[in-house]
């Protein structure tokens, strides 16, 4: 056994991989540049004997006599003499791990019998256990203070020393360590004064023969020195609590040692590595609960045999068996998934064992992985999780412990040049990386491992040169750019000198080009900014936009003055790639100058072939739909498409000249104005050349077909030319002018620009309005003839037909539910709205002429009900309920005529009498002013008795009809109409002799039944007359009451309880009277004419007089 009592195991943590005396000695004489020259200088001179070795067998070979069998002994040695378990959960057997270094290093049964021998022969190493005492924590205190000065005895005992200890002792004694072995096995660390949480992180080895039956004994003592009478007194004073310690103290021996607690572990049952927290166990129970010790254990090897691979350290051996075990696991898997760290259990045990037995620390395995990957990734599918896992180890370990100047070298080579090759693959992003979902997470983790690798403190500091990252990245991109379109470029060179081949390949070209835009823009921009900061999308889009407007330009100058339809359209595929390029410059996280900024400028002349070419293009595929359309509905149904086949084909072949415009979007504005106006004219134009060639289409179609069927083609067209009326109506919105109104207002004039664009549009929507027009007319035509010849029908016989009203019209209404089903079917709804209106109107023109021009007066009133009953089923028909037109549409003036003509002239005399007097207490309602003076009545109806009871109080301001100024009048009262009130006389006042505002104060009382009262038209009639004793009386004026309006007579029914208790209040009323306007009463004229009734023409011939004796015709 022996102690680490050197510096380096108490004071210095800088690490020592071991085996390193062969040539350290010699690199410490370089600087570190020289070193790192030296180490490339190195890699070159390998690669050059690789080179030189020309045949693959003898390689191989070679490889595996100088590379593999080394490392092959070195594990078979550390199999035979391994200590302690692996970490993994599983437990290999010696054959089994023999089997997995014969697979991983594809050696024969032959080769590894003979290495077995080799490592057989050697000799075994020294077996020791590494024990680094780290701290302890909740000891006793011991001393008087409450603290302890703790130390700690460390050993080895094996059973025939414990064994013999155990026999040799008389009694139980104190120190169990010192008396088993001797001194110079015992390691003591140092003494922690006064502290119960020590602290310590000193190492030492232990040496041991056989692991079965050995046991690690570490014993915790408190340091007791003598102290003077008076110290103690003084603690004493301070601290009472410390009494009892000090009696306890007073009775123990001068110089003798508190036991304060002690670990016992057997080492066959520890790990090859242990670094835990261990209860300190007591001797008794007095003081059961004693702390704990934390300490690091691990099983390494002294004097391990130094032929097994001559010349080489652990750390180096250590590299290439990792980096074999990992090239067996991936070729094992055969997998096309990426590596992602993972090993077999076999692998990570025999890793563990060699680490552990050689004393490589953490540091410098996770180095090892680090080299070892770094390497693996430039060759196989390697994740980059994998590296970025092991940067992160690195740096932890980089703060906690230092590496040997020559592990340092080989960590600062080996980041450099990651990062060299990591930009490498930066620059290919595009091939390596390609924008997809797996890829692009394998750019961004090398992207974070460039990142963590220029953060981490061992790059910093044996990189001393400034190095950043960004502008790194941002150079890699733009050479990897310029490298791309290179390459591109040439792949994409014209077969010919031709202008359209040159025109073809830019084209194809700049299709890469915007493509690879599209990719970094919506891509790789946001791998990049997340993962460096850097704006992949600018940095790219500069470049690209410097390197195609030379391209652009150099191929735009070969075909100046050389423009020709074919050269012009191949040219407009490169113009919407460059607009789509240019229109991502609002992208961009930095606005500067484009070369691509007036790119539009080169393609002037080509512009009037590309419009050329849309008009062409599209006045020939309408020609071709036109020719084709069979003018029939394009779909029938529950969901109808009511136009043909050649409006569709029209809308569509319209589109592409409106997506030209927005294609183009032609930057600057008074030449943008000049192609709107080109556009707008070349869609008008192609309107109504469609609506000449569509005309052309029916008149072909309809030669050789029926009726219905030349109607049906009729609604068709209608239809088509309404659907062409509603797309122009949208081109203002489709075309945007008010985006290019206000694009063009400082350069175009308000006035100019309403006079030039919209005139256009309404000339060609003024055609297509004219064009529906005279389609409809067409068809109102044939239905108003028709019309008419069934009105008529009703009315042809002398005699009053003998057939019912509903039958008569039943042929009319029959008609118009076929046609004008068929119509709705076959309109689309604003014509079939359209075509109603008219023939609404007309039919009522119809109806009235019929009405007014029939002569028959016999037959008169039957016929007008036939009429009347006809226009009530075409208002419905017309109306639909409500699906049709509207009822302010349908009941215009001259409906309102017609029905109430064909009303009166449908009514009986009675009807029309009772009519009449309702019109006259209506006008007497409203008629204002007493021009003839005014008559004052209180009237009231009792039901109780049925009694109408009139009080005539008086007359005012009347004329004078006699000679002396003067009039006798008198007041006649009378009930009508006659037919209601035939047993009720009329009654009359007392006359007043010169006097022209009488005084009655005369009631009268008329026997009539309320239903009579409440009967339309029942009225009280009031006539002032003049007394002549010579000649008939004079008429004064008439006034007109509603018997509905007097008290008692509304409200209730007759019979009513409670009416019939309690007599109405009578109500004064005052009349003015009225004269009768001559000739003006169309319903007096209607019973006029109905000759054969001698009662209707009796009143008609009263009414008459009444006329003649009325002044209000009299010019004054």
């Amino acid at each position: 056994m022996s102690s680490q009592s050197d510096p380096t195991s108490t004071g210095d943590n800088r690490l020592q991989p071991p085996d390193q005396e062969h040539g350290l000695t010699r690199l410490r004489q370089f600087s570190p540049g020289h070193v790192r020259k030296l180490g490339l200088t190195r890699k070159l001179r390998d690669r050059r004997d690789l080179m030189e070795d020309e045949n693959p067998e003898e390689k191989a070979r070679r490889h595996k006599e100088q590379e593999l069998k080394p490392l092959y002994k070195e594990l078979l040695y550390t199999i035979a003499h391994k200590m302690g378990k692996p970490s993994t959960t599983e437990v290999f057997t010696d054959s089994q791990l023999h089997q997995y270094i014969k697979e991983a290093f594809t050696m024969t049964e032959a080769e590894h019998n003979s290495l077995m021998e080799k490592v057989q022969s050697t000799e075994p190493p020294a077996y020791c256990l590494m024990a680094t005492v780290k701290e302890a924590k909740g000891i006793l205190g011991k001393d008087v203070s409450g603290f302890s000065d703790p130390y700690c005895l460390l050993t080895i005992l094996e059973d025939q020393e414990e064994d013999r200890t155990r026999r040799s002792r008389p009694k139980p004694s104190k120190y169990v360590v010192k008396d088993a072995v001797s001194g110079d096995k015992i390691y003591q660390t140092d003494i922690k004064k006064q502290t119960l949480d020590p602290r310590w992180n000193q190492t030492f080895i232990l040496e041991f023969g056989n692991i079965a039956g050995a046991s690690f004994h570490l014993e915790m003592w408190d340091k007791d020195e003598e102290v003077s009478l008076t110290q103690k007194l003084e603690e004493i004073k301070t601290n009472f609590n410390s009494l009892r310690r000090m009696i306890k103290e007073a009775k123990k021996e001068k110089g003798t040692d508190d036991f304060l607690g002690n670990i016992v572990l057997k080492l066959q049952d520890l790990h090859c590595t242990e670094d835990n927290w261990y209860e300190l166990q007591p001797r008794t129970e007095t003081y059961p609960d004693r702390g704990q010790c934390h300490l690091n254990l691990k099983f390494i090897h002294k004097a391990r045999d130094g032929t097994l691979s001559a010349g080489r350290s652990a750390y180096t051996n250590y590299c290439g068996i990792l980096q074999q075990f990992v090239q067996a696991y991936i070729s094992k898997q055969q997998s096309s998934a990426p590596w992602k760290g993972a090993l077999c259990g076999e692998a990570q045990t025999l890793l563990e064992l060699y680490a552990t037995q050689n004393d490589l620390s953490p540091f410098l395995q996770d180095l090892a992985k680090w080299v070892a990957y770094s390497k693996l990734y430039q060759s196989l599918e390697v994740d980059s999780s994998v590296l970025f896992q092991q940067l992160t180890s690195i740096e932890y370990h980089w703060h906690q412990q230092e590496l040997p100047h020559q592990q340092k070298q080989e960590l600062g080579d080996s980041l450099h040049g990651f990062l060299q090759y990591g930009l490498c693959l930066v620059a290919k992003y595009r091939d390596i990386f390609p924008a997809t979902p797996s890829a692009t997470p394998k750019l961004h983790t090398l992207l974070r491992i460039l990142v963590q690798i220029c953060k981490t403190q061992a790059f910093q500091k044996l990189n001393p040169a400034q190095f950043e990252l960004h502008e790194e990245v941002s150079d890699a991109i733009q050479t990897g750019t310029q490298d791309w379109f290179t390459i591109k470029k040439g792949l994409h060179q014209p077969m010919t000198k031709d202008r359209p081949d040159i025109v073809n390949a830019l084209c194809r070209l700049i299709g890469e080009v915007q493509e690879d835009i599209k990719n970094n823009k919506d891509v790789w921009n946001r791998v990049f900014v997340s993962a460096v900061q850097v704006d992949v999308f600018t940095v790219v889009y500069h470049k690209f936009d410097s390197l195609l407007a030379n391209e652009v330009r150099e191929t735009l100058s070969l075909m100046e003055g050389q423009m020709e339809q074919p050269l012009a359209k191949s040219l407009f595929p490169v113009y919407l790639s460059l607009q789509v390029i240019h229109k991502d410059k609002a992208f961009l996280q930095k606005r500067g100058l484009l070369e691509l900024t007036h790119f539009h400028e080169g393609f002037r002349e080509a512009l009037p072939y590309w419009l050329n070419q849309a008009f062409s293009t599209t006045q020939d595929r309408v020609e071709r739909a036109v020719q084709v359309d069979e003018l029939q509905p394009l779909q029938t149904g529950a969901v109808p498409i009511k136009h043909s086949s050649s409006a569709v084909d029209l809308v569509a072949c319209i589109q592409p000249i409106c997506q030209l415009w927005e294609q183009l979007s032609w930057p600057d504005p008074e030449e943008a104005f000049m192609l709107m106006v080109k556009i707008t004219e070349d869609v008008c134009k192609i309107v109504v050349n469609y609506c000449h060639i569509l005309k052309e289409r029916v008149r072909v179609l309809s030669e050789n077909s029926d009726h219905g069927s030349a109607i049906n083609m009729l609604c068709v067209v209608v239809n088509d030319l309404e659907h062409l009326r509603s797309v122009l109506t949208r081109l203002p919105t489709q075309l945007n002018w008010a985006g290019l109104r206000d694009r063009t207002q400082n350069v175009i004039g308000e006035s100019q620009f309403h006079n030039t664009l919209p005139s256009q549009l309404q000339q060609s929507q003024g055609i297509l309005s004219r064009e529906i027009r005279s389609a409809l007319d067409t068809l109102g035509k044939k239905l108003n003839t028709d019309i008419e010849t069934h009105v008529r029908s009703m009315s042809t016989r002398r005699r009053i037909p003998s057939k019912s009203t509903e039958d008569a019209a039943a042929p009319l209404m029959r008609y118009l539910e076929q046609e004008l089903q068929y119509m709705n079917e076959n309109l689309v709804q604003e014509n079939f709205n359209s075509l109603l209106t008219p023939l609404w109107n007309n039919s009522v023109k119809i109806l009235y002429q019929v009405a007014t021009q029939h002569s028959q007066q016999e037959g008169l009133m039957v016929f007008c009900q036939r009429l009347l009953y006809t226009l009530q089923c075409l208002e419905q028909c017309f109306h639909a309920e409500g699906n049709g037109l509207p009822l302010t549409t349908l009941h215009s003036d001259d409906y309102k005529i017609l029905k109430a003509h064909l009303t009166h002239n449908s009514l009986s005399s009675r009807d029309l009498l009772q009519k009449f007097f309702d019109r006259k207490i209506k006008e007497q309602h409203v008629y204002s002013g007493e021009k003839y003076g005014a008559v004052t009545l209180l009237t009231s109806y009792r039901r109780s008795d049925q009694r109408l009871r009139i009080e005539v109080l008086n007359a005012v301001n009347l004329l004078p009809m006699d000679s002396n100024g003067f009039s006798d009048p008198f007041v006649q009262l009378c009930l009508e109409p006659n037919h209601i009130f035939p047993e009720v006389e009329p009654r009359s006042t007392q006359i007043k002799n010169c006097d022209l505002n009488p005084l009655f104060d005369e009631a009268f009382e008329f026997l009539v039944s309320l239903e009579q009262c409440k009967t339309e038209g029942a009225c009280l009639v009031v006539t002032v007359l003049d007394h002549d004793t010579l000649r008939a009386d004079d008429f004064e004026g008439e006034a007109f009451l509603g018997l509905r309006s007097i008290p008692g007579v509304g409200g209730g029914k007759e019979g009513d309880g409670v009416n019939s208790q309690q007599d109405p209040t009578p109500a004064q009323i005052r009349l003015p009277l009225m004269h009768p306007k001559p000739n003006e009463d169309s319903i007096l004229r209607l019973l006029e004419s109905r000759k054969g009734e001698r009662e209707t023409q009796a009143f008609v011939k009263k009414r008459r007089q009444r006329e003649k004796q009325s002044q209000e015709g009299i010019q004054l």
